[in-house]
């Protein structure tokens, strides 16, 4: 499981590094526009609300990507925060087809195994299965 482990973290940074990288760039493509508008002098409603569209989008990616960041670091701290962020974040992970899908589907089929679980301090789901002892209940 350990494995999984490793590979989910992995997983968990490239996507919220590409989150970050691909909110940078419409929030340069956002002020770009902006700059644009300012030249030619038109301030016309359409202009600027695709500056205010580009820029939330900006704002959300990046927040997302930096969320998916904290998970992993997390995750790689056996944190129960971090398990907790990962599988919050699977959620919405699971409407991005075709790859947000498969990492949220990993990301519950890794954390949600009773080694992963015993992993982060938390006993098993499987009934009649004993943790470790001296692990608390």
């Amino acid at each position: 499981m350990r494995l999984h482990l490793d590979a989910l973290i992995l997983l968990h940074r490239v996507w919220g590094a590409f989150g970050v990288l691909s909110g940078t760039s419409l929030a340069v493509l956002a002020l770009g526009t902006q700059i644009a508008l300012h030249q030619i002098t038109a301030s016309d409603r359409p202009g600027n609300a695709a500056v205010g569209v580009l820029s939330a989008c900006a704002a959300l990616l990046t927040a997302v990507g930096l969320g998916a960041l904290f998970a992993a670091r997390g995750l790689k701290r056996r944190e129960k925060s971090g398990r907790a962020a990962a599988l919050a974040f699977a959620v919405p992970n699971l409407i991005v087809v075709p790859f947000g899908t498969m990492l949220g589907v990993y990301t519950f089929w890794v954390l949600l195994n009773d080694d992963a679980r015993q992993e982060f301090g938390r006993p098993p789901r499987t009934p009649g299965t004993r943790p470790p002892e001296g692990a608390s209940a």
